[in-house]
């Protein structure tokens, strides 16, 4: 039976290689894009998931509310004291708890000077947490001494090449402090399917001595720096668990304001690890994560191009039926039911699924890498490591084989032999009307993703182009350092000298960054002292941070170098600050008091506001101060024209200030554009598929056309004979299907809008759907069919008559 198939597929194939053509191109170009993003897909969903306990393991989050209870900061860290007292007041809860505090030391060894991303101090209880695998040493013996360091497989190779580490040691400078580490322990590298990626694990004694021992370590509420992961025994309810936290906060805290406990002002939150990377984008976590909404939309993607696939597949099927009528009757005269017709057809278009998806995996193949390079993942379809591969491409196969055979093979069984073999069959009115919904759906999915990559541009370049409020240009970031800060004055004055810098000034934060500081205070109101109920996020700066980022000031003055008090008093706040305190106006608030984290004096100057933060965030308030104990960063305005020399200069000079350390210059605008990295890599995809999609579109349009410009070759003939133009040839071939396309782009205006302004809710400052988004996607898909359709019908209308009349 299969062989018969077989023939008839290759007899027809002969026939019509166009058909066959298109049908596996299409069908082939969709399965690739399926099978990419299901194995993008599957990536995503494993995340964390190897871990041998990681359906009891969960991330500790920390939230603070403004009065109204609208949440006005939410980290991925809490503070040190919060994981062992979840241990010992849960203690029948909990099973084990362990913290993680990132810093990023230059680790040196021999010749060798690292600056590493990944290292971590832990407490020994995170072995009992997470399934990291160790190849020597023992984990917890490792971290017991203050000097104890585990480091990953990579990093062993890094250092010591192909040496035994184990008992090397490694200096370490932290913080402008020189301390040495003994490799304990050599573990496995972290899957890449994890959110975060430890190469060194060293023990958490240096860190409580940081923070003045364990008394202070344990009482320090503020310092919201530590990853906490809690291990709940068997049958715990997270949910549960979590709703008693506000107790551990109120037994330990103080009071959020008299009379109000602290839960009120701050609470804790705990999640599935598993959920971590793509439902958790919180104001920190420990490396950037994915977004569900983001599968989703590349689920639907794949979906979408794998149905137009098909309705090509069952548009020109059925569009060929005339052809294979008489096929259909003599088979029927001969004996053969409906049921065997059904599966004769089923099994043709069974065998063309098959032939696309070995083109398909040849594809993928091919275009595999590029894919895992796009995507920054490594995917690989390895069927012997993966078998159930296997069953998810069995699966794809029936699945699209039963999709776009079904009603081909039901509407070509369905042929009345009687008719057909007097030559009196013509397709029915209804199965022609389906026909055209499938083009309608078509050009309508085909739209909907040309809209999206229109929109997805539009506020990419929104954002990219936006004003921001402050000069962003041609501002380059370095790290600084202790010996730096104490001589900064020194080093400014010489940096300042040279032609190519106008301007420098540190900071405790940079735009493009996030404002994750604040701390509590109040404010001169109505001549009364008022404690302040909304998040004020605070930046230390030098007195010429504001004019070397051109930050205007609305309202009083800026910083004065010979104010001796400005050092010790001087408070700058933004308009969104004044607003949130309840001054009516800049000019009110200049010369109020302001008491903020401790320090007393008056709000001197008020900013303009403007754009700290990408535009994903809403402008905070804000308030600029001048004490330098955070200043760790160093903001340097340079001349464009001469940028290369100034950056090897730089280089020079960084080298003599910071020794063995890499210079890695941060560009502020690179640093807002890095912010939109995932919507950069939204419009690649929505453009490269969206591509995709109105290719396999045209292509059936083509192929449809082509079918019907055939059937009507001699009605053609006959009216060129009459006198007919070729405009009206056009117009009575292209009407009905540029008629199609038109109906599918009314149809996606809708769902398009829809979808896109769900999307652009992810922004605090996006721009507007406008009418010339729809306009130019119409335009964009209706000339694209315009052109496919009038290739066809130009050839029909150009071909000589006689020989058209002369066709049937």
């Amino acid at each position: 039976m299969l062989k018969n198939y077989f023939k008839i597929l290759v007899r027809n194939t002969r026939k019509n290689p166009l058909y066959m053509f298109i049908n596996v191109f299409g069908l082939a170009v969709g399965m690739v894009v399926s099978i990419l993003i299901f194995l993008f897909v599957q990536h995503e969903l494993s995340y964390d998931r190897y871990h041998a306990n990681a359906d009891r393991i969960y991330r500790v989050s920390r939230a603070w509310f403004n009065p109204d209870g609208e949440i006005s900061l939410h980290l991925g860290h809490t503070a040190p004291p919060f994981g062992p007292l979840i241990q010992s007041d849960f203690s029948e809860d909990v099973e084990a708890v362990g913290r993680f505090f990132h810093y990023d030391p230059l680790v040196k060894y021999e010749n060798k000077a690292f600056e590493e991303e990944n290292f971590y101090f832990v407490d020994p209880e995170v072995f009992d947490i997470f399934s990291f695998k160790m190849i020597e040493g023992e984990s917890k013996e490792a971290l017991a001494n203050s000097d104890g360091l585990i480091i990953t497989e990579s990093m062993s190779k890094k250092y010591f090449g192909e040496e035994n580490p184990i008992g090397k040691e490694l200096d370490l400078n932290i913080a402008g402090q020189e301390a040495t580490f003994q490799v304990r322990g050599l573990m496995e590298d972290m899957p890449d399917n994890s959110h975060f990626h430890a190469e060194f694990l060293a023990s958490m004694a240096p860190v409580i001595d940081f923070y003045g021992g364990q008394e202070a370590f344990m009482s320090n509420y503020g310092g919201n720096n530590f990853s906490t992961f809690v291990l709940l025994n068997e049958g715990v309810d997270y949910k549960a668990f979590e709703s008693r936290l506000p107790e551990l906060i109120d037994r330990h805290m103080s009071e959020y304001q008299p009379g109000i406990p602290a839960s009120k002002g701050t609470q804790l939150f705990m999640w599935p690890m598993t959920d971590v990377h793509l439902y958790s984008n919180l104001d920190s976590e420990m490396e950037p994560n994915g977004n569900i909404d983001y599968v989703y939309v590349y689920l639907a993607v794949a979906l979408f191009i794998l149905l137009i696939a098909c309705i090509n597949f069952m548009n020109l099927s059925t569009a060929r039926s005339s052809m294979r009528s008489m096929e259909v009757g003599l088979r029927k005269v001969m004996g053969a039911d409906k049921s065997r017709l059904i599966r004769q057809f089923m099994g043709e278009s069974f065998m063309m699924t098959t032939i696309s998806m070995i083109f398909a995996l040849i594809l993928v193949y091919l275009f595999l890498p590029t894919f895992s390079n796009f995507t920054g993942k490594e995917f690989s379809l390895n069927f012997i490591q993966n078998p159930e591969y296997v069953l998810g491409l069995v699966s794809l196969v029936l699945i699209v084989g039963l999709v776009s055979g079904s009603y081909p093979a039901l509407f070509l069984s369905g042929f009345s032999p009687a008719k057909v073999l007097k030559g009196a069959f013509k397709a029915g009115k209804g199965h022609e009307q389906f026909r055209s919904v499938l083009v309608v759906g078509q050009f309508a999915i085909s739209v909907v993703l040309i809209v999206a990559v229109l929109v997805v541009v539009r506020q990419l370049d929104f954002m990219q182009s936006k004003d921001l409020g402050f000069e962003k240009e041609d501002i380059v970031v370095l790290p600084s350092s202790s010996a730096i800060q104490e001589n900064y004055l020194i080093i400014k004055d010489r940096l300042e000298s040279h032609p190519g810098i106008n301007a420098v000034s540190v900071s405790s934060r940079v735009p493009s960054g996030r404002l994750l500081d604040s701390q509590g205070g109040t404010a001169e109101i109505d001549g009364e002292m008022t404690q302040l109920n909304v998040r004020i996020a605070d930046v230390e700066v030098s007195h010429n941070f504001l004019d070397t980022y051109g930050i205007p000031v609305v309202a009083g003055r800026d910083f004065d170098y010979n104010l001796a008090s400005d050092s010790t008093e001087a408070f700058i706040l933004n308009e969104a600050a004044i607003r949130e305190i309840g001054w009516t106006s800049p000019e009110e608030a200049i010369g109020k008091k302001f008491h903020y984290g401790g320090k007393r004096g008056f709000v001197t100057g008020v900013m303009q506001n403007f754009h700290f933060e990408s535009l994903h965030q809403p402008i905070v308030p804000l308030v600029f101060m001048v004490p330098q104990d955070r200043n760790n960063l160093i903001s340097l305005k340079i001349n464009a024209e001469n940028k290369e020399q100034t950056l090897a200069y730089l280089q020079e000079e960084w080298a003599a200030l910071r020794p063995d350390f890499p210079f890695e210059p941060l560009f502020v605008d690179e640093g807002f554009n890095r912010q939109y990295e995932a919507e950069e890599r939204v419009k690649t995809i929505f453009t490269f598929f969206s591509g995709l999609a109105v290719i396999i579109s045209i292509l059936g349009l083509f192929g449809l056309t082509t079918f019907a410009t055939q059937q009507r070759t001699r009605e053609i003939g006959i009216r060129k004979v009459m006198g007919a133009a070729t405009a009206n040839i056009l117009i009575l071939l292209g009407k009905d299907f540029l008629k199609l396309v038109l109906i599918g782009f009314v149809i996606a205006i809708p769902i398009s809008w829809f979808g896109m302004s769900g999307w652009l809710e992810g922004f605090a400052y996006k721009i507007g759907i406008n009418w010339t988004v729809f306009l130019w996607a119409g335009l964009i898909a209706g000339a694209i069919a315009a052109i496919t359709v009038m290739s066809q019908s130009l050839k029909a209308a150009w071909a000589d008559p006689v020989k058209s009349i002369k066709s049937e």
